[in-house]
């Protein structure tokens, strides 16, 4: 009697099946998706619509690709929401606004998104040099950036009125917003950090053994940070893009996008365990979000059932992307 591995043939075969469907899955759902409610109402499938879906999916896409590579290392970060807002008002005191004096325009912008750098460095910090839990340290690093936010916000939220800010936000270029199109080439950047630079391939390799990482000489901790900053560095770009979109700085700029942002990772197959997932699977998890909350709308689907449907989802994608580890160890005689 023991507790051992029973890895045998017809058990690695259903491994080699189980991972082919973690990989072509959430693409062929998206697909299935598109389908299926363009062929309950065709509206759905108009390029208005796209363009539509395609501006929706665009912050959270940016958000998606940062915090891949924190949960790749098997880490959380919960500050998304908190340097989001920080950002947001941020910029919004910077450019020509109605509350302060500035008028910094584009660098406003490009200055605003450094707040999100800072924290994110910082919960790095916290996390490898005093050894606190990233859910610990970024949950605080929350509370404190939506704090800081609230006191620059001062109860009265700054309307921007710089007309460069509010025609990127609101403007289109070949046909998609400009948004759409920062997305796009955050997606792209996530993708060569993801591939080809020993940032992504490390994260994968911290997140599926630590130790052997550590053991093996990869710098752990160096690489944590960054994970941390470059997730904080997304997220402010996040605050800031949305601000331009509504045209004022607000507190509550990233309401429900932390947990928008996991929901999308866990369906494109990146696991919270970490060692598993990429920038791509993100991204078709993001879309499916995306396509999800639009064809609802289109075909009559209530708010409440919307809501129990965005459940039902979460739970199903959880459980997918844990049931390979029940069998991982068995008892036997």
């Amino acid at each position: 009697m023991g507790l051992r591995q029973s890895l045998g043939p017809k058990h690695g075969q259903g491994i080699l099946r189980f991972a082919s469907f973690q990989q072509w899955g959430p693409g062929v759902a998206l697909v299935a998706l598109c389908v299926a409610f363009g062929l309950a109402e065709p509206r759905f499938a108009s390029a208005e619509n796209l363009r539509v879906i395609a501006d929706r999916a665009a912050i959270p896409l940016i958000l998606a690709v940062g915090m891949t590579f924190v949960v790749q290392q098997g880490a959380i970060d919960l500050s998304t929401e908190g340097v989001m807002a920080v950002s947001s008002l941020t910029m919004a005191l910077l450019v020509l606004n109605s509350r302060a004096s500035f008028d910094l325009g584009a660098l406003g912008m490009l200055l605003a998104i450094l707040p999100g750098l800072g924290i994110g460095l910082l919960s790095g910090i916290a996390v490898t040099r005093l050894g606190v839990p990233s859910f610990m340290a970024t949950l605080g690093a929350w509370s404190a950036a939506l704090g800081l936010a609230m006191l620059l916000s001062g109860g009265q939220p700054p309307l921007i009125r710089d007309p460069m800010v509010r025609e990127f936000g609101l403007g289109r270029t070949l046909g998609a917003s400009n948004l759409t199109w920062v997305a796009i080439a955050v997606v792209a950047l996530g993708c060569v950090l993801q591939y080809y630079t020993r940032f992504g391939r490390y994260s994968l390799a911290i997140g599926g053994a630590e130790p052997l990482a550590r053991v093996a000489g990869l710098p752990v901790d160096r690489y944590k940070v960054l994970a941390l900053a470059f997730c904080g560095l997304l997220a402010g770009l996040g605050g800031v893009l949305g601000s331009a979109r509504i045209g004022l700085g607000h507190v509550d700029i990233g309401l429900g996008q932390m947990l928008g942002t996991v929901t999308a990772l866990v369906i494109g197959g990146t696991s919270l365990s970490g060692g598993r997932g990429g920038v791509l699977p993100s991204a078709v998890g993001t879309l499916m979000l995306a396509v999800l909350a639009n064809g609802m709308i289109f075909v009559g689907i209530t708010p409440e059932l919307q809501k129990a449907v965005e459940g039902a989802i979460i739970l199903s994608a959880t459980l997918l992307a844990t049931w390979h580890l029940r069998s991982r160890l068995r008892v036997i005689t």
